[in-house]
């Protein structure tokens, strides 16, 4: 089950249309969740095996319940996607404490994040006036009228604001360093049961990591397309090609424990964890 659609996430989308999953003789359908984070429950009643999504769920599940069955495995994204697009002349992250300031609704973990890289500076996030309840498109809409100065969001917005002339790029969060971002999420009790098949999938994101750093943003762009025909092919090869210069993907499956404490650090910072998480509780390793 997918997480939400969204042009980070591309390849995930290219292990399918690329043929990775059959050439490791395995078959993935793929279902689309109704709300961001709702695979979780999926995956715990055990209507699904697999989905993506943040390692902050597991890292809170753990949080709650020392004993959740939950674990994240094969890291994808392994730096934040979420960017800051304004019309300043000359910027600076304190700034965002003066201006006009949107940031993400639709979920919790670019806030989370550039909280912490607020308090890093100096800066109290808790004392921002910001937009917090409108939708990344709602929010584009008020920057080209001119109700906003800054707006925090993931691609293709950098690239339409670029190419609307409506703002430009201001913070790219994947700067700050490796921070894990999105991997993959079973049950301890479904990689038991399938374990060979988790290999596999396994197998097969190697396969696609190799791929994405061997190959153009252009070929990246035509294997996703189909997911995607909402965007205009431009804007969505400019977005990939964004990604993949920041090196937002992994080059391996292999879990980054940097990038997992500090994304455990910012929750730990923002409140929504009460200690930081355990990496071997947390991430399934073995197969590696």
């Amino acid at each position: 089950m997918e997480n939400f659609r969204a042009i980070f996430y591309a390849p995930y989308y290219a292990i399918d249309t690329l043929g990775f999953y059959k050439s490791e003789g395995i078959d993935v359908e793929l279902i689309t969740s109704d709300t961001p984070g709702d695979a979780v429950s999926h995956l715990i009643n055990g209507t699904i095996d697999l989905t993506w999504g943040g390692p902050m769920r597991v890292m809170m599940a753990h949080d709650r319940d020392p004993g959740s069955s939950l674990v994240s495995f094969g890291e994808l994204v392994s730096r934040d996607p979420f960017f800051l697009i304004g019309n300043c002349e000359s910027f600076a992250l304190a700034k965002v404490a003066q201006l006009r300031f949107a940031t993400v609704s639709e979920v919790p973990t670019p806030w989370v994040c550039l909280q912490h890289d607020l308090r890093e500076i100096g800066i109290n996030p808790e004392a921002i006036k910001r937009v917090s309840d409108r939708t990344m498109a709602k929010n584009y809409a008020s920057l080209r009228q001119g109700e906003l100065d800054v707006m925090q969001a993931f691609e293709p917005f950098v690239s339409m604001a670029e190419m609307d002339h409506a703002g430009k790029l201001l913070y790219a969060a994947s700067s700050r360093g490796p921070t894990v971002y999105t991997a993959f999420i079973a049950t301890r009790v479904a990689i038991a049961r399938q374990r060979e098949v988790f290999v596999a999938v396994t197998r097969a994101l190697a396969k696609m990591e190799h791929w994405l750093y061997a190959n153009s943003a252009e070929e990246l762009g035509k294997a996703v397309a189909p997911f995607f025909a909402h965007v205009p092919s431009k804007i969505l090869v400019s977005s990939l090609q964004r990604y993949r210069d920041a090196g937002l993907w992994a080059h391996n499956p292999a879990m980054s424990k940097q990038g997992f404490s500090r994304l455990g650090l910012s929750f730990v910072s923002g409140g929504l964890l009460q200690r930081p998480p355990t990496y071997e509780l947390c991430v399934e390793q073995s197969f590696f």
